[in-house]
């Protein structure tokens, strides 16, 4: 079987929605029945986003297999309804830290090692092996074309169009069509410069995607068909929509599949996206809503958080519920108290994180939620400081804390264990001057369920299987007392703790996983679903 691949780019700048674009393409594909693929190549030399900073690069997203990946990841594994791993994903920084490590050990016999053939060939290696099995492979290209970091990238792109030919190879460019408000028009002029600086590479665009804050007429499109020399049915507008999800039938109504089909011969394609509609349309008009506190201290760049505000939409729409999230910034706690912030929610959510910064602020929110009966779910940190909470507020431990915070504590309920083992079965050993890149519990884990649980409820087996992403645990010595006191161990992994709850108490859970990474518009996940249906309840 010939894999054949869909190659998408974007001109003019970036976040103009090539992630949600290519998602959206695999998604129609997906439900026409073709097994469909897809990767995302990003041109920045890091080797990975796992030591940036999320306000500087958005959430990290980890895969089944541990790998820490670009948020896009995200949005394809929600769309597609599928698990992705390290060879969906790859940067700049892992291409060359490959062909110099190769070089190293004599493979390139003597050779001089440059961008072409080497580095394009190891990028061209990672792509037709991502394909593997796949009828169509939809490959996005992060950044924007004329980027001194994309040229290897494009010219990859560039020779598998020869390689493979055009009823193979398909290139889709997404650019952008402003609004000039003073002349009261949009131009096509960053559309005509973009596709131009793409054609002098030696790639011409097959299907241009318009990212326009209004609808496009009929007029601009046959323009831009004319000016950068494609059919007009192959200019397809994007205009900002309600919800992301709503952008796969937006393509739809426009037929993109049709030139699609044509270019690839996929014959004709008649995808089934009936259930996806009425999800859309509860997520646009459902018939009830509920109030979430979202407490977080990434609060200026929401992106920090994607995958979980996405899986609160999930729930919502499985629900027939808006969640409207009330955004509240620890540090705002620490300031004011929680009332002022959470008096009137239904659910109290405290997120992930790392550092010291705006963890007191958290803990008083989930005292609020602990005392007030208000359904609470935290994961990760937010499981952490449930316990240490616990610890010093019912088990009367004041200086509780977490080694994270104090590497010196005399009650260290959360600490730092000196090994375990990996995702891919492998030792690994940890400690406080350990790199941060390479010491995290990363990927699935299996997680033993304990019956009669909110857990068990929610997942309906005794056996799940979880992703993570976090140094420090749960201290087993302080098991018993905890236990003892109301709050229950829950769940399990090798004999670490990965859930408690709070025994007298309408719904409150922490769970040391991220289950923000499996949810999907089509099967939410059932932790979150949980948590959001409790709330509904309390609401009511």
């Amino acid at each position: 079987m010939q894999t054949k691949y869909i190659f998408v780019t974007g001109g003019v700048l970036s976040s103009l929605g090539k992630g949600i674009t290519a998602a959206s393409i695999g998604t129609l594909l997906k439900a026409s029945n073709l097994k469909v693929g897809i990767l995302k190549l990003d041109p920045y030399i890091n080797v990975d986003p796992g030591t940036m900073s999320p306000l500087e690069h958005g959430e990290v997203f980890v895969t089944k297999d541990g790998a820490e990946t670009d948020l896009d990841l995200g949005h394809y594994e929600r769309f597609l309804d599928t698990s992705l791993t390290k060879k969906n994903n790859f940067t700049t920084g892992q291409v060359y830290l490959s062909v110099i490590n190769k070089e190293r050990q004599g493979e390139y016999l003597g050779k001089t090692i440059q961008v072409v053939p080497h580095i394009v060939n190891e990028i061209k290696e990672r792509i037709y092996k991502a394909g593997e099995g796949k009828e169509i492979l939809i490959v996005e290209l992060g950044g924007t074309v004329g980027d001194i970091e994309g040229l290897p990238f494009l010219e990859t792109i560039r020779q598998i169009k020869h390689e493979l030919g055009s009823k193979n190879v398909m290139n889709i460019h997404v650019t952008l069509l402003p609004y000039i408000k003073a002349a009261g028009e949009v131009k096509t002029k960053p559309t005509q410069h973009s596709v131009g600086e793409l054609r002098r590479i030696g790639i011409t665009p097959s299907m241009i995607i318009l990212r326009s804050e209004q609808p496009v007429s009929k007029e601009i499109k046959e323009k831009v068909a004319r000016s950068c020399d494609i059919d007009v049915e192959s200019v397809i507008e994007a205009t900002d929509a309600v919800t992301i999800y709503r952008v796969p039938l937006n393509f739809l109504r426009q037929d993109i599949l049709a030139p699609i089909a044509k270019q690839l011969e996929l014959g004709e394609l008649k995808p089934d996206v009936a259930k996806w509609s009425e999800l859309v349309n509860r997520i646009i008009e459902p018939s009830n809503k509920v109030k979430i506190a979202f407490v977080g201290k990434y609060l200026d760049l929401k992106e920090s958080y994607k995958s979980l505000t996405e899986a609160l939409i999930h729930a919502g729409a499985n629900l027939d519920a808006r969640v409207d999230i009330e955004w509240v910034d620890s540090e705002d706690i620490e300031e004011d108290g929680a009332t002022k912030y959470l008096e009137g929610v239904s659910g109290v959510l405290v997120a992930g994180g790392f550092g010291h910064r705006g963890v007191e602020g958290k803990i008083e929110a989930i005292k609020y939620a602990r005392e007030n009966k208000i359904p609470y779910l935290g994961i990760c940190l937010g499981m952490q400081l449930a316990i240490i909470e616990f610890a010093r507020n019912v088990l009367g431990i004041k200086d509780a804390t977490s080694v994270e915070f104090d590497e010196d504590t005399k009650e260290p309920i959360i600490y730092l264990i000196d090994s375990f083992i990996d995702a891919s079965g492998e030792h690994q050993v940890r400690t406080t001057t350990s790199p941060l890149g390479g010491t995290m519990r990363l990927g699935e884990y299996k997680c033993e369920v304990k019956e009669g649980s909110n857990l068990y409820k929610a997942y309906d087996n005794p056996i799940i299987y979880e992703r993570h992403r976090h140094r420090y645990e749960a201290n087993p010595a302080y098991r018993e007392a905890l236990e003892s006191a109301g709050l229950e161990v829950t769940g399990e992994s090798n004999s670490l703790i990965e859930a408690v709850e709070v025994k007298d108490h309408p719904w409150f859970v922490g769970v040391q996983f991220h289950p923000e990474f499996t949810s999907r518009l089509q099967n939410p996940n059932k932790i979150i679903l949980g948590f959001v249906k409790a709330s509904i309840d309390a609401k009511a």
